[in-house]
């Protein structure tokens, strides 16, 4: 194949992927989902809430649609008086879980890394996980998938906590976080976790669409309204 035939056909897939999701939601002007914002203090009580936000995008700061707004989330609960501490996943040192039971569900993990050492005692003493993830494959990213793994080693101690979901794809379509919500709604009873709020980009394969989205506003508001 020569480089004129390989533009034309790469030409032609980026295309595709631009009608059938990000690209189709922006030139319609539709956004698929809409989050539905607490009243205000009807979260925290009208009380500073401990806020840990885990970022699993692989991608730069400046190129992540997940990150972008997650960032907004955070800028709200800041603004609102809340502590946030933000863990980025594909940047920290982690391990999978290894299936060992050495922790007994109890701790401490075999690992020394950057989710024993850094994320686990903020997750510990926090009252509200923030999952903040691209959609990969119609699921969690697998940096996301490590962290909820590693769980297991403080399973009890992680329960009843309040939840947040956050997640970015291209597709537009209304069953594109199907799988992914699924899993996270499976995640909040089995952790007797309490959800506050999913924010989910649908149509948002480019910084630049979901900047012009409403996604990141919906987060904004979500995190000042705690």
């Amino acid at each position: 194949m020569n480089r004129r035939e390989f533009l034309k056909l790469g030409g032609m897939g980026a295309l595709t992927v631009f009608l059938s999701g990000c690209g189709l939601s922006s030139l319609m002007g539709g956004e698929t989902t809409k989050a539905t914002v607490p009243e205000q203090g009807s979260i925290s009580g009208g009380k500073a809430m401990n806020i840990v936000v885990i970022n699993s995008s692989p991608h730069a700061d400046s190129d992540s649609t997940s990150k972008y707004i997650s960032q907004a989330f955070v800028e709200g609960a800041q603004g609102a008086g809340h502590d946030v501490f933000v863990f980025d996943a594909a940047k920290a040192d982690t391990h999978p879980c290894a299936g060992c039971d050495a922790c007994h569900m109890d701790g401490p993990c075999i690992y020394t890394d950057d989710i024993e050492n850094t994320l686990m005692p903020k997750m510990l003493d926090a009252d509200l996980l923030v999952l903040v993830t691209p959609l990969y494959y119609w699921t969690m990213s697998a940096q996301l998938k490590t962290i909820v793994d590693r769980f297991y080693s403080r399973t009890g101690k992680l329960h009843h906590k309040k939840s947040m979901l956050i997640a970015t794809c291209y597709d537009s379509g209304s069953h594109a976080m199907d799988v992914l919500t699924a899993t996270y709604k499976r995640l909040c009873e089995y952790m007797e976790w309490t959800d506050v709020g999913m924010v989910l980009g649908t149509g948002c394969g480019a910084r630049s669409l979901v900047e012009r989205s409403q996604f990141p506003e919906q987060a904004r508001q979500i995190g000042a309204h705690l």
